[in-house]
């Protein structure tokens, strides 16, 4: 599909609120052998989202360090999480230290999704990803791990206001793009 068609298919599903002001954008419609396209999602004409270039206004992290160590992201740990760590215990251990321990272990697995779903956004990446989107169900999309289905399902209008504001125990712990998109969208309700 080309380019100009799959931007107007997405821009069709917009949430009426977003029309005008969320746009798919792509400067160079010529791929070179060796380098990517870029493409931009932006919002009041400003680029939020740079595939392919990693200086955009929303925080990038270099390491697991940088997301275990971040204080906006709160990790909840579950009843279950405790016992999978108390179940790989090799003795008795404190109740406050098994939470933190479980924590710490749910941190490490949220550090490396996160570094994963940034690690190669370009271009190509988001035309596969845009055709995706088209082809699934808006709630497949809203439960994927990646963060470019995750965006295009709540920008969409097909996402109501009650499904909006009951995502926000999950949204901590989604990437800080997918994060300033739905902020974006529950304030446009």
């Amino acid at each position: 599909m080309s380019w100009s068609k799959l931007k107007q298919q997405l821009e069709g599903f917009l949430s009426p609120a977003l029309q005008g002001r969320v746009e798919y954008r792509a400067p160079g419609y010529r791929y070179f052998a060796d380098k990517s396209g870029i493409c931009y999602i932006s919002v009041d004409k400003k680029n939020v989202l740079n595939l392919g270039d990693k200086t955009n206004t929303i925080r990038w992290y270099a390491s697991e360090l940088d997301i275990r160590n971040d204080p906006g992201i709160r990790i909840p740990v579950t009843d279950d999480d405790i016992e999978a760590v108390r179940q790989t215990a090799k003795g008795p251990i404190p109740e406050d230290r098994l939470i933190v321990m479980a924590r710490g272990r749910l941190s490490t697995e949220h550090a490396k999704e996160l570094m994963a779903a940034q690690a190669a956004l370009t271009k190509s990446n988001f035309i596969v990803v845009a055709n995706q989107f088209l082809t699934t169900p808006i709630e497949e999309s809203l439960e994927s791990n990646d963060m470019v289905l995750n965006i295009l399902a709540l920008v969409d209008r097909r996402v109501g206001k009650k499904r909006i504001i009951g995502m926000s125990e999950k949204m901590r712990l989604k990437h800080p793009v997918v994060q300033y998109f739905y902020e974006l969208r529950r304030w446009t309700l």
